[in-house]
């Protein structure tokens, strides 16, 4: 399991901006596939945005395309969130995989602390 830690969040008005980094320690976090998720309150985690080990092949739930871009240097994820909307409170969270079709479900057993986000109106 690789060990991610998230970070970059805070509170920013709606129409804001706020990137997010996802770092891992180990290098062989450069051969995984990362995904970022987000759980707001009262809901269930859900997928937000991946991109394959090689930084390519993004993709992106439909609620932040357009808004949101995922990109990645050797061993950290970003996920820049422009537009942001009140419903973008969430805290997000990133996690790995070898096979980048798993992210999508987000059916992991280890999630790290996240990073929480709060958009006012």
């Amino acid at each position: 399991q690789v060990q991610l830690e998230e970070a970059g969040g805070g509170l920013v008005q709606a129409g804001g901006s706020l990137r997010l980094s996802c770092a891992a320690s180990e290098r062989t976090f450069s051969t995984y596939a990362v995904g970022w998720f987000r759980q707001a309150p009262g809901k269930e985690r859900e997928f937000v945005a991946c991109i394959n080990w090689r930084g390519g092949n993004p993709s992106y739930a439909n609620s932040v395309k357009g808004r949101f871009t995922i990109s990645r240097d050797k061993n950290t994820v970003y996920l820049q969130m422009n537009s942001l909307k009140p419903e973008d409170t969430a805290v997000y969270y990133c996690n790995a995989d070898v096979v980048m079709a798993n992210l999508f479900s987000g059916q992991y057993d280890y999630w790290g602390q996240g990073t929480r986000v709060t958009v006012s109106s």
